[in-house]
């Protein structure tokens, strides 16, 4: 059984560009890419669909900004205190060795 292929959103937006540009074909941006020419097509054809959407609204676009950012503090404040949890737990078989 073969696995799905998954591209990141960063890809699929980069190859979209390079298709609405039109400098190369699509088979070309394909070839480059390594993917099919019709995901190449269709992520064009979302891309130019929801354009309209994020250009319309700026508010949605900036809350999902902030919960980028918001996502990224959460993750340095849990591996701040993943390695105070370590200190503190390396400190205490510590202490417990030397009550022995």
């Amino acid at each position: 059984m073969t696995q799905r292929r998954s591209f990141s959103a960063a890809l699929k937006a980069k190859v979209a560009i390079e298709a609405i540009r039109g400098q190369k074909t699509l088979n070309e941006i394909a070839s480059q890419y390594e993917v099919h020419p019709n995901r190449v097509w269709q992520w064009r054809k979302l891309a130019l669909e929801k354009l309209a959407e994020v250009m319309a609204d700026g508010r949605g676009s900036q809350s999902t900004i902030k919960q980028v950012v918001d996502v990224e503090k959460l993750h340095e404040k849990i591996g701040r205190q993943a390695v105070e949890i370590d200190f503190l737990k390396k400190k205490l078989r510590q202490l417990d060795m030397l009550d022995e």
